[in-house]
């Protein structure tokens, strides 16, 4: 790695020169985790999975997750690399997906990616676009693109050389997806933005848009000459979002629309702060100012304002069944999946004993966790574990015996612990694992782990 005096030390020539060092080794790392990933495929193949264990509920069952051609893996594989590439589970999942599709039906790409002549993402969308493809046709879309695929051509035309040959590859298919994608419109609210602003998208074919443009552009013209010295109707697009209301709420321009409106409820969470402005987390959209609910909530909304729930003050109950207010008290305090560099925030994941019920494990604040449905199965049978030093904070150990901290901040890999001492391996060269123990201390500024046996 390059410090920062060596570089205040070059010309710009040799920075340049750096420059280009750098970049090429972003490449060769790129490549090199597509063998890797291959190589972790080819070491989890179907074949070391016992077809008894696997029939049983939950258990890890073999999947094909390349295309058509390609092996089975193991489906809890692709956790255990995700957790030491700092990836989720489903990104480490598709980047063996696209190592196995290079390898076994790109074989064309693949060379030009190992010989230095095409990067590793322009292959990737190119196994990504031809997935459900057959290895035959995958190979027709391969020998039709390979040549492109150097950079000699613009990304967007890139991409649109992939599509038609994908589309020439397999006509019925893409008459297929057509017709999938003409039923599939909608008109929904998407996930919250920042700064308290949120979208709403409508999907349907090309003519309806069109119209829906005319409309929304027409009513906007008039809210324009209407209202021409209005302060928040000063742009195109400001005139535009409250023609949108006014076209889907039925009114005009001098209705009250606090009289038509329908009721709708937000959730915004209150923090005691310090001397600072005290921030608000919107719920489904994040964080907000003070000022923001202020200004744009007070002057439309009736607030109702409930007690602060204890987090701390929920009793642990005598049952492996988890209590409707452990799950609400469990999504204030962890909104978020708690399995290693996962990202699902979704309030309907599953809420996992950390430690088994049937092992001695509580059901009660301390010892649960909320995770995806995939998630939780890797945990309750792919040999990963995990402990709360308390409440909200989780240390887990993969089957490899590395450590990860979960917390409000994100996921951090850990330093192992040492070794202590114990039996020797059993034969197959693996050592007994000792139970994960955790101990945790605090400082304002850092935290502290001590793993042990």
């Amino acid at each position: 790695m390059v410090e920062q005096a060596e570089l205040e030390a070059m010309t710009e020539d040799e920075v340049l020169e750096t420059a280009t060092a750098a970049a090429d080794a972003i490449w060769q790392g790129e490549v090199a985790m597509l063998r890797i990933a291959y190589q972790w495929a080819v070491l989890h193949s179907a074949d070391r999975l016992d077809p008894a264990e696997a029939a049983k509920p939950g258990r890890e069952k073999a999947r094909r997750i390349g295309g058509d051609g390609v092996p089975e893996v193991t489906e809890f594989a692709a956790a255990q690399l995700g957790l030491r590439i700092g990836r989720s589970p489903w990104a480490a999942r598709q980047l063996m997906a696209d190592a196995q599709d290079l390898h076994h039906r790109h074989p064309q790409l693949w060379a030009r990616v190992q010989a230095g002549e095409v990067r590793a993402s322009y292959a990737r969308h190119v196994t990504a676009r031809t997935r459900d493809l057959s290895k035959a046709e995958a190979g027709f879309v391969d020998a039709g693109v390979v040549e492109s695929a150097d950079g000699r051509i613009p990304w967007s035309r890139f991409e649109t050389l992939v599509a038609a040959k994908v589309a020439q590859a397999a006509p019925e298919l893409a008459r297929e997806k057509e017709e999938r994608a003409r039923r599939a419109s909608f008109a929904r609210k998407l996930r919250g933005e920042a700064h308290g602003m949120a979208s709403f998208l409508v999907r349907a074919d090309a003519a309806t848009i069109e119209t829906i443009e005319a409309a929304v552009a027409a009513k906007a013209d008039q809210v324009r000459r209407a209202c021409p010295d209005a302060p928040d109707l000063q742009t195109d697009d400001q005139r535009r979002v409250r023609a949108t209301l006014l076209l889907a709420t039925g009114t005009d321009l001098g209705t009250d629309l606090a009289e038509v409106l329908p009721s709708v409820q937000l959730v915004v969470h209150c923090y005691a702060g310090d001397d600072r402005e005290p921030l608000m987390r919107f719920e489904g959209h994040g964080p907000v100012t003070e000022a923001w609910v202020r200004t744009v909530l007070g002057p439309r909304a009736r607030f109702t304002i409930l007690p602060v729930l204890d987090l701390a003050g929920q009793a642990p109950v005598d049952s492996y069944e988890i209590p409707e207010r452990h799950r609400q008290a469990v999504r204030m305090m962890t909104p978020a999946d708690t399995f290693p560099y996962a990202s699902c925030t979704a309030p309907s994941m599953q809420v996992d004993h950390s430690v088994p019920y049937d092992e001695g494990g509580i059901s009660g604040i301390g010892n649960y966790g909320p995770m995806a449905t995939f998630h939780h199965r890797v945990k309750t049978h792919g040999g990963v574990e995990v402990r709360q030093p308390f409440p909200g904070i989780y240390v887990w150990r993969d089957p490899g015996g590395a450590f990860f901290l979960v917390d409000h901040t994100g996921t951090r890999r850990l330093p192992a612990p040492a070794p202590a001492p114990g039996p020797a391996p059993d034969p197959t060269g693996r050592a007994p694992r000792p139970p994960l123990t955790v101990e945790l201390w605090h400082t304002p500024y850092e935290i502290h782990v001590d793993l042990a046996a």
